[in-house]
Formats: structure tokens, C-alpha cells, sequence
């Protein structure tokens, strides 16, 4: 006999599970805590399965009867409904773990190990903001090159070029990483290329011409503002590594009897311990500093705590105020130091090395923080030397060192 609406509403629960029977093996299996379970009895390959329709009133008598219909179809069409639910489950949970958003914060977590704290703090932000809202839901396998480029043309049009191009670089290692891990075959934004347009690389300003850094020097020398921002400029002058790594330095890093300074890895931009053979002038820098400082952690202190360093712009202010702005950067030393370098005849590998560029071949990398260590220890005895000699208003003669 056919259930009803009305026998379901007046059955009460019993003190063990009864099941108030339909058609054609659909019931109603009435649980003494008073749940309402539709359940499906069948028969396939030989053995008896059972199949959940949901709870009763939320799925009522009638749906109940049709998902039992297309149950029985199934089993008549040769196939397993219960089988069939539990692929249709999978394939829903891979979808919600393949869409971009699910990837690219996969790929954040995989990769970020590798980078800097700023730098993945700066990469997830700038995904959350302006490609996630956008694609992150969809499954990684269905975005398409023409969606990828309506985002990136409405970050262009905000005027945020440079943005653009910079989601357009996250997107494809995305992609890449997808098709790595065998949820992507191929990757769209390859397909853009030329598509929008174009960013002007900016430099960083830099005296690189030996007179006019000559009167820097001397400014640099004549400064009277906070000690640890002449010093943060001596050193930035005197081992052009980067003003992050020169901020962030510590007495604990420094071996000024070996004249050696060892920067971690966590605060190299490539991830990579970076030896810096210190001269006879940067020890002094340092020595000058140490009454000042030593006490504390950190060597280039803040004057509004100990236990922070001088600001990212500490530098660049001091330097407009001393009427370098727009002329030269903290980084510019950088610049300053490989140009003339190159210009004066030293060895390209011994000035990249110094400025602990990008290694080319990665497999070098566990043993090259230390390689030409000799050479750089002269080079950078000659550049502090050389730069003395410019300070002094000696005339400007290339250097050309014994490491040459």
C-alpha cells in the first residue's frame, strides 16, 4: 500500500526503527529520536544496495518518488545509481579544489617557502584583490584566454599597467603549476602575449658619473643628522648590497676581526646566505657605530626603538635633504658600484657575486655564496680605497685591481 502525506504527518515514533513502506522499494525509515529518512532498496550485479534520498518533510513524498524513478532507470539502463552519486561527489569535491583561487593558493604555499615574507605578502594580495574576485571560483581547466584578458584589460584600465602585467606573470606560473600537478593542460595566458600594453622599466636613480658621486661622498661625510643613517649610507657606499639588507643588519652577523659580514638567507632577497668581505673603511663604519648601538641587536637602530630598524625611506629622505632627490636612491649605490666596476675592467662573475645577484645555474648555488671570496676581499679593499681617493678630490683615474 502507497504511503501519504497525511499517514507520514500521524505515524509517531516507536522506541526501534520502522520503516513505513512506499512502492517499488522506496520507504520511509521513521528513527526513535523522530528523523524521517527516505531510503531505496535495490538489487545490482547480485547484491542488495541501499540508497538515501534525504529527510523527510524536506524532501517530500513526491521528489522522494521521482529520485526513485531515476533510481530504477538507471538500474534498468545497466547502471549503478549509488556508484553514479559517489563519482558525481568526487567530481564535485575535485572541482572546488581545481578552481584558481583553490591552485593558486596551493601554488602560493609551495612556492612561498622559497620567497621573502613582503614578497608573498605583496603576491596574495595582489590575487585576492584583483584576479580571484574575478576567476577564483572557476575550475582552473574551463578559464579561457579571452577571460583572462577582459581581467587583466580592466586592471589596465584602472591605470594600474604594471599591475596587469604583474597578475598576467602570477596567472601563468598558476597555470603552470596545474599543469605540473596534472589539473591543467595548457596555459592560456601565453596566448596574450603583446595584448596589452607595454610598462616602462624604471631605474633607480644613481650618480653614476665618478665627479658627481665624488660630491656625494663628501655630503655623505659632512652629514649632521642621525648618526645611523650616515653610517647606513657609508655602508650602502662602501658594500652596495641592498638598503633591506643593510636595515635589517645585526652585530651578531659581523666578524669584524676576520672582516667578514654573514647575512641569513631570510633577509636575501634570493633566499641565499650571502658573504660580504668587509674593507679596512667599512670596519671602521662599524667600529664608529658600536658605542652607539652595540649594545642593542640591531646595528642600524631607529631612533624610536631599539628593537626596530631604520626606515625604508630613512635613506632617500636624508638624500633629498641633502639635494639628491630624484638623482640617487639607496639602491642607486648598487648601481653606482656595478657600473663602475664593469667600466674599470673587474671580472663580471666576482661583481655579481658581490652583489649576490640571481645565479644562473642553480646546481651552484649551495657552495657559491663563499666562491671567489679571495678576489672579492681585494676588489673590495680597491673599491673602498678607490672611493677615499674620489672623497679626497684626487684626480679620477680608473681603478684596474690585481682581480681584473
Amino acid at each position: 500500500m502507497a504511503l501519504t502525506a497525511t499517514a507520514i504527518k500521524n505515524f509517531k515514533p516507536k522506541d526501534k526503527p520502522v520503516r513505513l513502506a512506499d512502492e517499488r522499494g522506496l520507504y520511509l525509515l521513521l528513527n526513535p529520536n523522530g528523523s524521517r529518512w527516505w531510503r531505496f532498496d535495490y538489487r545490482f550485479d547480485g547484491k542488495h544496495k541501499t540508497l538515501s534520498f534525504g529527510v523527510y518533510p524536506d524532501v517530500p513524498l513526491k521528489l522522494a518518488r521521482e529520485r526513485r524513478d531515476e533510481a530504477r532507470n538507471l538500474v534498468a539502463l545497466g547502471s549503478d545509481p549509488g556508484a553514479q552519486r559517489k563519482a558525481e561527489k568526487q567530481a564535485k569535491a575535485e572541482s572546488g579544489s581545481n578552481t584558481f583561487e583553490a591552485l593558486g593558493r596551493e601554488w602560493i604555499a609551495t612556492r612561498g617557502k622559497e620567497w621573502t615574507e613582503s614578497y608573498t605578502s605583496k603576491t596574495v594580495s595582489s590575487l585576492e584583490r584583483h584576479a580571484f574576485p574575478a576567476i577564483g571560483a572557476k575550475p582552473i581547466s574551463e578559464i579561457t584566454a579571452p577571460e583572462l584578458l577582459a581581467l587583466l584589460r580592466a586592471i589596465e584600465g584602472r591605470g594600474t599597467v604594471d599591475m596587469a602585467h604583474r597578475i598576467s606573470q602570477h596567472c601563468s606560473a598558476i597555470f603552470r603549476f596545474a599543469i605540473s600537478t596534472g589539473r591543467a593542460v595548457t596555459d592560456p595566458v601565453i596566448n596574450l602575449r603583446g595584448a596589452l600594453s607595454s610598462t616602462k622599466k624604471e631605474h633607480y636613480a644613481a650618480l653614476t658619473d665618478p665627479l658627481a658621486f665624488a660630491e656625494l661622498l663628501r655630503d655623505v661625510e659632512k652629514y649632521r643628522g642621525e648618526a645611523t643613517t650616515k653610517a647606513a649610507m657609508q655602508m650602502l657606499a662602501l658594500t652596495f648590497q641592498r638598503t633591506k639588507e643593510v636595515r635589517f643588519a645585526e652585530w651578531s652577523q659581523f666578524d669584524l676581526d676576520a672582516a667578514m659580514w654573514r647575512i641569513p638567507a631570510e633577509i636575501m632577497k634570493m633566499r641565499e646566505a650571502h658573504i660580504v668581505p668587509l674593507s679596512r673603511q667599512a670596519i671602521a663604519v662599524l667600529k664608529e657605530l658600536q658605542p652607539l648601538t652595540g649594545a642593542g641587536r640591531l646595528v642600524f637602530q631607529s631612533s624610536i626603538s631599539r628593537e626596530r630598524p631604520i626606515s625604508e625611506n630613512t635613506v632617500i629622505y636624508a638624500l633629498g635633504r641633502m639635494g639628491y632627490k630624484g638623482r640617487m636612491t639607496g639602491h642607486g649605490f648598487r648601481s653606482v658600484a656595478s657600473t663602475m666596476l664593469n667600466e674599470q675592467g673587474f671580472r663580471a662573475d666576482l661583481i655579481e657575486r658581490q652583489l649576490a645577484h640571481s645565479e644562473m645555474n642553480a646546481v651552484r648555488a649551495a657552495y657559491n655564496r663563499a666562491e671567489y671570496l679571495p678576489e672579492r676581499k681585494t676588489m673590495m679593499q680597491q673599491w673602498a680605497d678607490y672611493l677615499d681617493k674620489l672623497k679626497a678630490g684626487a684626480d679620477v683615474i680608473p681603478l684596474r685591481g690585481s682581480v681584473a
